[in-house]
């Protein structure tokens, strides 16, 4: 087998070139796609790359022409990937929506987009005629796709009524040019759109590396690759390119967290590299307890997006089979993709006065230039102290859709302001201390939440929110909603002082796409209030 020319980096060309290679992948999904029920769950290049086309052919036959936008928002599934690919081929510009819980964010989100074609899932539609509204007023028409047309917009048409016509002409943008829009997380508030060129979205050297064989971290011919991830997030991009490059047995889409759901997957495609959302590892670790022989061959877990925490890396890595299994995570951001990488073993999260230091050890810089600064002064934050996280990367978004002044806002020259504040650890490594907006003065959230997890082995999540006129409010979830008092006397004992735990279920906390907690929206649900001690100046 000779050797091959490496994937493009237009979305829209990447299915193409899979299926034009003699050695391909298979893609199983955990059910049928929403854009095409009838095509059973298990996909082959071929049928990837034919898929693409067919909704090529049917975005054109709504009217969807070059340089047009495309507003995608449905159900998370493979076909978010798909549909923005068969946009970006023809020239238009796929927007990606995650089907959020606020239909008003999305109103303002597809408002903004102002889309020539709205594509949406009709579970997404009936949420928002029972809110007595629309997505949007779109100067376009609307594409329902879902297995219930009964729940479909009685205005809307069909991927039905639009097949049959003419595969449409490839007409691919530059390299430099807007391929693709995503959004943040949106913990805060509305999601920002998110703007990327193919160079920027899956060009740049650190999206290369994922495709390059490097032992222990990245996949082989031989894997069955599974991720549980936000299809409508750059992420899924950046998997898919890498992936269909380096062709394993299976890439496994797991698009449901739910642990009775993702359990039915993985025992059919039991993963050897497994990538899934930090509080979605947190979630599973029932599942881990219950079933630990659906992670046994897992030899390489994989989280990104957000933090993760010691006792969770524990548990999976412990239940696994492999002779030396790893969990590799990576700090990122919508807006500039990765910002630096950790590897961690059983040994390095084995329990000890040091443990609970790895969840805020977020690693080294990767392929990137970071710098700390006072968030005050912006000068460079004093030895020993926490400062703003500033990145300089080439993978830097072009813009924010509808919202350019608030995207220059956070560029300073070359630099990219995250949010987030950090420390050195030495050895040219950063620590992660908080998102500025959820400062804890002297101390780090994210690390007290650590501990109390670890002391509290019946929580699924603790979040700990500052608060302006008393110590921090922690919240705990458990699988009932109950915490003994005893137990949480010992969780606390040596740590700052806390207020009383407020307990809920896993159900009841806000979250993201991504499954992050909506810190504004918790604290807003038991404080009363959207803002804790931060400026919240650059979320």
């Amino acid at each position: 087998m000779g050797k091959r020319n490496a994937a493009p980096i237009n979305i829209g060309l990447v299915f193409d070139w899979h299926a034009a290679n003699s050695r391909q992948t298979v893609i199983q999904l955990d059910r049928p796609l929403d854009v095409a029920p009838d095509r059973g769950t298990t996909l082959d290049g071929a049928a990837l790359a034919g898929l693409v086309h067919e909704l090529s052919a049917c975005l054109a036959a709504a009217g969807l022409r070059r340089g047009d936008r495309l507003a995608i928002v449905k159900d998370n599934h493979f076909d978010i990937v798909l549909t923005a690919a068969a946009a970006a081929r023809i020239g238009a510009l796929p927007v990606m929506i995650a089907p959020i819980a606020s239909i008003e964010a999305i109103r303002i989100m597809v408002g903004r987009i102002d889309p020539a074609v709205l594509v949406a899932g009709a579970s997404v539609l009936a949420r928002a005629a029972a809110a007595g509204t629309t997505l949007a007023v779109h100067r376009g028409p609307l594409i329902a796709v879902g297995t219930d047309p009964a729940l479909a917009a009685a205005d809307a048409l069909s991927l039905d009524d639009l097949r049959g016509g003419p595969n449409p002409p490839v007409r691919i943008g530059g390299d430099h040019d807007p391929m693709i829009v995503t959004h943040t997380s949106g913990t805060t508030g509305v999601p920002k759109l998110v703007v990327h060129s193919a160079y920027t979205a899956l060009g740049a050297r650190p999206y290369q590396l994922e495709s390059t064989r490097i032992p222990l971290l990245t996949s082989g011919r031989d894997d069955v690759v599974a991720s549980c991830i936000s299809f409508a997030h750059m992420r899924a991009l950046s998997w898919t390119r890498s992936q269909l490059s380096i062709a394993p047995r299976a890439m496994v889409v797991i698009s449901d967290p739910d642990p009775d759901s993702a359990a039915r997957t993985l025992a059919r495609h039991l993963p050897t590299s497994l990538e899934a959302l930090p509080n979605v590892f947190q979630r599973w670790e029932e599942l881990a307890d219950r079933r630990p022989e659906l992670f046994a061959q897992v030899k390489r877990f994989i989280s990104t997006f957000d933090a993760i925490h010691p006792r969770t890396v524990r548990k999976f890595l412990d239940i696994s089979q492999a002779r030396f299994p790893v969990w590799a995570w990576g700090l990122g951001q919508s807006e500039i993709a990765g910002i630096s990488a950790n590897i961690f073993t059983r040994r390095t999260v084995r329990p000890g006065p040091r443990a609970n230091h790895d969840a805020t050890n977020i690693g080294w810089p990767t392929l990137v230039r970071v710098r700390l600064v006072d968030p005050v002064t912006g000068r460079r934050a004093a030895r020993g102290g926490p400062g703003l996280i500033m990145v300089k990367t080439p993978t830097r978004c072009l813009t924010y859709l509808g919202e350019a002044d608030r995207h220059r806002a956070k560029v300073d020259g070359k630099w990219w302001n995250t949010g987030d504040l950090g420390m050195r650890a030495g050895f040219g490594r950063i620590k992660l201390v908080d998102r500025e907006v959820d400062l804890l003065p002297g101390v780090s959230c994210i690390e007290i939440e650590s501990t109390l997890l670890d002391r509290l082995p019946r929580a699924s999540e603790v979040v700990v929110l500052a608060t302006p006129d008393g110590p921090p409010v922690p919240v705990v979830c458990t699988p009932d909603g109950l915490l003994d008092q005893q137990d949480w006397d010992r969780a606390v004992a040596g740590l700052i002082e806390l207020a009383e735990p407020r307990v809920l279920r896993w159900a009841d906390v806000p979250r993201t796409a991504t499954w992050k907690v909506r810190r504004s929206g918790l604290r807003e649900q038991l404080l009363g209030e959207a803002m804790g001690l931060g400026s919240g100046q650059w979320t």
